[in-house]
C-alpha cells in the first residue's frame, strides 16, 4: 500500500471519525432538548397546580367568609326579630298593667274581688292564723269584707274561721301617682301569710298577671308570631 492509498484511508477514518462525532453530538442535543422540554412541562405542570391549589384554598376562604357573614347576619336579624317580639309583649303587658290599675275605681266590684281573694289565699294557705297586708286605700274595704271571707272560707274548707290580723304598720304600695311613675307600685289585692311569716300567698293583681302571663306567654306568643316562626 503506497502513501496515496494509507493516505486516504486515513481520510476516509477522519470523516467517519466526524460523522459519528456528529451524529453522537445530534444525538445529545435531542435528548437533552427532549429532558429540557419535559423538565419545562414539569415546572410549568407544578406552578400551574400551585395557582390551582392556591386558587381552589382562596376560594374556600371566600366561601366560608360568605357563609360566616351570611350567619352572622341571620343571627342579628333573628335578634333583631325577637327583640321587637318581646318589645312588643311586653307593651301589651304594659297595657294590662294600666288597666288592672282601673279595677278598683268601682267599688262595688272591687269589694267582691278582694273578698274572693281573700278566700282563695285562706284556702291556699289553710293556716288557723294569718297575716293580711292591703293597700293604706283598701283598707277600709278589706275591713268590710273579712267577716264574710272568714265564713266563706269555713264553709268551703269545713273548718274553723281562722284569725286574721290586719297589718296596720306595713302597708302595700299605693299605686302610681300618674302613668310615667317610677317605683314599687300596687294596682291592688292582697297579701296573707301564717303568722310566723313561712308561708306567704301573693295575691295581688299584679303578681296574678306576672302568673297569667308567664303561663299564658307560650300560647301569646304561638297566637301572634305563627305565621312569623314559620
Amino acid at each position: 500500500m503506497n502513501d496515496a492509498d494509507v493516505s486516504k484511508q486515513i481520510q476516509q477514518m477522519v470523516r467517519f471519525i466526524h460523522q459519528e462525532a456528529e451524529e453522537k453530538a445530534n444525538e445529545i442535543s435531542v435528548a437533552a432538548e427532549e429532558e429540557f422540554n419535559i423538565e419545562k412541562l414539569q415546572l410549568f405542570e407544578a406552578e400551574k397546580k400551585k395557582i390551582r391549589q392556591e386558587y381552589e384554598r382562596k376560594e374556600k376562604q371566600v366561601e366560608i367568609r360568605k357563609k360566616i357573614e351570611y350567619s352572622m347576619q341571620l343571627n342579628a336579624s333573628r335578634i333583631k326579630v325577637l327583640q321587637a317580639q318581646d318589645d312588643f309583649v311586653n307593651s301589651m303587658k304594659e297595657a294590662a298593667a294600666k288597666e288592672l290599675l282601673l279595677v278598683s275605681n268601682n267599688h262595688q266590684s272591687y269589694e267582691k274581688l278582694l273578698k274572693d281573694l281573700i278566700v282563695q289565699s285562706l284556702l291556699r294557705l289553710k293556716e288557723p292564723a294569718v297575716l293580711l297586708r292591703c293597700r293604706k286605700d283598701d283598707l277600709h274595704l278589706v275591713e268590710s269584707v273579712l267577716n264574710p271571707a272568714k265564713e266563706e272560707y269555713a264553709k268551703k274548707a269545713n273548718a274553723h274561721a281562722p284569725d286574721i290580723v290586719i297589718d296596720n304598720n306595713i302597708f302595700l304600695p299605693p299605686p302610681p301617682a300618674h302613668a310615667d311613675a317610677h317605683g314599687p307600685y300596687c294596682s291592688g289585692g292582697v297579701v296573707l301569710a301564717s303568722i310566723h311569716g313561712k308561708i306567704v300567698c301573693e295575691n295581688t293583681l299584679d303578681a296574678r298577671l306576672d302568673v297569667v302571663f308567664r303561663k299564658k306567654l307560650p300560647e301569646i306568643r304561638r297566637l301572634l308570631f305563627a305565621q312569623v316562626v314559620a
